[in-house]
């Protein structure tokens, strides 16, 4: 009998890689408050009209002269020091966005200079809404083979400059805001981050839609958009778990995309979870696109939840449409 080939002989090897830990979290939102009544003015509405549909009583939006590289660099900085970890430190710097301060240099170079992680590699991933999912799989995955001993992972948008602020469908949903994680290695396996899974379907993209040329903006169909986000969310959370071999009831916490809040709470509704096992953020924040996931990290933080060892299933859904799912087990583990 000839032989297997090399690849087949190395794929067992591969269970022997090291494993990536979340180490801390950090978020940051621009100072200015926009509130329902001011948008409402703009659309014809009121207050309660825009909370039914969306949850939102409030969201931020950057001042025109604020840098998304600013508020990245200021939740990065946060996440930087409850790691214990220098930017320095950093071997790479992975942003996930849509609306970087400039085409060059991308926005992971101009966060890393500003941080002055001068010995970092920088890498930008545009997946709208999935962007902080996508990133933490390329930073988990660096530093799993070994290429990176520690990496930051931001996801950080400026959603209300690619918004129609007088659309019904799109103007009381986005907003602004950064989130950031640090990611290191443990032993080979005691990973604590777990399987990410990534999807795409591009077959409808004018669901929801933003075109390059100058002064574009989103275009969504709202009831397709809804319909999507929370069936592929379900869908992808139970996939998560289904990977890691455990089941939902195994998982303490919750942080979706904080994209609507009838969102969030249909996709708790489909999933059979207790409400109190759900971040639900939305109301004071908006959708902030690749920033809400990393920020519903960073509430959960705060309240308690997150502790060493506890369970969290990640799970956003963006335009495209891209989607995807997480598990990790919060805090470095062993040492």
């Amino acid at each position: 009998m000839p032989e297997p080939p090399l690849l087949a002989q190395a794929v067992p090897a591969a269970r022997t890689l090291r494993g990536a830990a979340v180490l801390s979290v950090g978020a940051q939102l621009p100072a200015g408050v926009v509130t329902n009544d001011e948008i409402a003015a703009r659309i014809g509405k009121d207050d309660e009209w825009i909370y039914t549909r969306t949850g939102i009583r409030e969201r931020r939006h950057a001042a025109a002269e604020e840098r998304l590289t600013d508020v990245a660099a200021a939740a990065s900085r946060r996440a930087l020091a409850r790691a214990g970890t220098e930017a320095g430190e950093l071997d790479l710097v992975v942003v996930g966005t849509l609306t970087a301060d400039e085409r060059m240099p991308n926005a992971a170079a101009a966060l890393a200079h500003e941080l002055s992680a001068h010995g970092a590699g920088t890498i930008e991933v545009n997946a709208a809404c999935t962007g902080f999912l996508t990133v933490l799989s390329v930073g988990a995955a660096q530093v799993e083979a070994g290429r990176a001993e520690r990496v930051l992972v931001v996801g950080a948008d400026f959603v209300s400059r690619i918004t129609d602020l007088d659309s019904k469908q799109t103007g009381m949903l986005f907003a602004d805001g950064a989130g950031a994680v640090v990611l290191a290695p443990t032993p080979a396996g005691a990973g604590r981050v777990g399987p990410v899974l990534l999807r795409h379907d591009a077959s409808a993209p004018d669901s929801l839609y933003l075109a390059r040329e100058a002064g574009a903006t989103i275009e969504m169909d709202g009831h397709e958009t809804f319909k999507h986000a929370v069936n592929r969310m379900a869908e992808v959370a139970k996939e998560v778990v289904a990977a890691a071999g455990l089941t939902l009831a195994d998982v303490d916490v919750f942080a979706f995309h904080q994209a609507n809040g009838r969102i969030v709470s249909a996709v708790g509704e489909r999933l059979g979870l207790d409400p109190a096992r759900v971040v639900d953020c939305i109301e004071r924040i908006g959708n902030m696109s690749a920033a809400s996931v990393p920020y519903a990290l960073e509430v959960a933080h705060a309240d308690g939840r997150l502790r060493n060892g506890t369970r969290v299933l990640l799970a956003a859904f963006g335009g495209g449409f891209t989607w995807g799912g997480a598990l990790i087990e919060w805090g470095a583990g062993d040492g």
